[in-house]
């Protein structure tokens, strides 16, 4: 909500200093399309009986964002000391961040079982995230030229602005927890316990049926919650970064003054970004996660 009422002042606020005549006549540039910098153009055709799964930013990303998450553990383990290094001690804070999320919504044998993989899915959405906020060559719609080489032009992207990539953490999460419910119930009993105790008679079956539509709207709001978060930052970024100015073409003056206030504008999103955004996104969606797998083995939820 602050992210939207941020973006409309700062197009409104665009949009009056635009409209003198003269310096701050405005013309907006129909060429520059915002929306081409979140195209999927394929880098690396590939296709297995007929299913397309060509290599392209997104998969480069989430690849990138795995391969931390792996090195970083596996290295720090491999290094554990008695007196830690600043990585080590990061990494042990964050060892107990998740295990104060896993223990204070699990209990028994589950802390242990879903522990590994609320750290893992922590640590994939985090460098998810952060990687997003570093500038790589991946921009093929703008390329550059270096000695004679085209290559792609540096652009900010992030594997979570892209819905298949939090939907399908989404769809991993809501598998899990529906398992563990029925493991440890049996389907019938689990499905009962989505009427509260104490409803009975006809009024149990408009209850159960809210509990099925809400069951489809944690799948919506997990998943979007991440994925709009991370569109509307990289957004905001780009148009207060210099994207504002040129879809608004103004004159030297216009642009100079427009150019100054946005690109503070972006400095700031930037660092409120990097610094409070990609880890509470991340943190949000394990936490409910694990609020979802305790809630699924309760015997009241």
């Amino acid at each position: 909500m602050i992210k939207t009422r941020l973006f409309a002042f700062a197009a409104t606020f665009a949009a009056a200093l635009a409209s003198p005549a003269g310096a701050f006549a405005l013309n907006v540039n129909e060429d520059y399309q915002p929306q081409d910098e979140f195209m999927l153009d394929t880098w690396i055709p590939i296709e297995i009986f007929g299913i397309d799964m060509s290599i392209n930013k997104a998969v480069v990303y989430v690849i990138a964002a795995a391969l931390l998450s792996c090195v970083t553990l596996i290295y720090v383990g491999h290094r554990m000391k008695m007196k830690p290094g600043r990585l080590q001690a990061a990494v042990e804070m964050y060892y107990g961040l998740i295990e104060s999320m896993t223990k204070g919504n699990l209990s028994g044998k589950m802390v242990n079982r879903w522990f590994p993989f609320l750290a893992t899915i922590f640590l994939f959405i985090w460098y998810s995230n952060m990687i997003g906020y570093i500038p790589l060559p991946t921009n093929t719609h703008e390329p550059i030229m270096i000695f004679g080489i085209e290559v792609p032009s540096l652009a900010l992207y992030a594997a979570t602005a892209n819905i298949s990539v939090p939907l399908v953490l989404t769809l991993v999460v809501v598998i899990s927890y529906h398992f563990e419910g029925i493991r440890a119930k049996g389907p019938i009993k689990y499905l009962k316990g989505w009427v509260p105790a104490g409803v009975e008679g006809p009024a149990a079956f408009p209850i159960f049926l809210i509990e099925v539509i809400s069951q489809f709207v944690r799948i919506v709001s997990l998943s979007v919650r991440l994925f709009a978060n991370m569109l509307a930052g990289h957004l905001l970024i780009l148009f207060m970064g210099g994207g504002l100015v040129v879809l608004l073409n103004l004159a030297l003056i216009g642009s100079l003054i427009l150019g100054l206030v946005t690109g503070t504008m972006a400095v700031a999103f930037f660092i409120f970004e990097v610094g409070l955004v990609a880890t509470l996104q991340a943190f949000i969606f394990t936490i409910l996660a694990a609020i979802y797998l305790g809630g699924a083995v309760a015997e009241e939820h």
